[in-house]
């Protein structure tokens, strides 16, 4: 148990280095919204959602309806139906820490658990200290976060964008798992298609093409080995290991 624990916790520092200035940034935000700054865990502890947690400040900064939150919530985390098909929530033995792993199932474990090699199987306790030392990142950089609001001027800004450098390098480190440059292509050519014709539910629209191709890809051989762009060596690596 100590050892799937500490390498859980050697995992999880890749994503350490986004997650942390993330929750920073969010409880500056916080507090400069207008929020005492014990508002930050409570977010964090109710919602833990990343993308879903901006979101909801200027949803109750500017008075939306019950439905609407709803609804949008439903729009945003609507990939997490995606992501329950594959993680591997099987292996945690104990009922409460299945709860808790559905629970906690973000962005970041998805892609932290989903890039580990194959053969590895990680166990229900290296998947749980993944998601539970995610989590104490993300509620201590919020609470540190929104203390630091409390002396730091408003005119700061920029720092939102640890989300989308968060997302790159865990895109990065998955990619380096599986080298097919045909999945990045499809999934900007699928995004570009849905800001297109579905600007409003960009996302879901989005993810759920995506989905679909891939299911396509892993139900026909025959179409996934024509749509890959592996360089020759990955190729027979990738064949030896299916």
């Amino acid at each position: 148990m100590r050892a799937d624990i500490s390498q859980g916790l050697r995992d999880t520092w890749a994503a350490a280095i986004g997650l942390i200035p993330l929750g920073l940034a969010f409880g500056l935000l916080m507090v400069q919204s207008g929020f005492s700054w014990w508002w930050t865990p409570i977010f964090s502890l109710v919602i833990y959602a990343g993308s879903m947690e901006f979101l909801a400040i200027s949803m109750v900064t500017g008075g939306a309806s019950a439905f609407a939150s709803l609804v949008t919530g439903f729009m945003v985390n609507f990939r997490h139906i995606f992501y329950g098909l594959t993680f591997p929530r099987h292996r945690i033995h104990s009922r409460v820490g299945r709860a808790y792993s559905t629970y906690a199932l973000t962005d970041e474990t998805y892609a932290i658990v989903s890039s580990l090699p194959a053969e590895e199987r990680p166990s229900g306790n290296r998947i749980l200290t993944i998601q539970i030392f995610c989590q104490v990142l993300w509620v201590g950089g919020g609470i540190v976060g929104a203390l630091a609001g409390r002396v730091i001027p408003s005119s700061v800004q920029g720092m939102e964008f640890a989300l989308v450098a968060l997302f790159v390098v865990l895109a990065m480190d998955s990619f380096r798992n599986n080298q097919d440059f045909s999945l990045p292509l499809s999934a900007v050519v699928v995004g570009i298609l849905a800001a297109v014709f579905a600007p409003g539910q960009l996302l879901m629209v989005g993810l759920s093409a995506y989905f679909i191709l891939l299911i396509i890809r892993y139900a026909s051989p025959r179409i996934d080995a024509a749509i890959g762009l592996r360089s020759r060596g990955e190729s027979t690596r990738f064949r030896e290991e299916r």
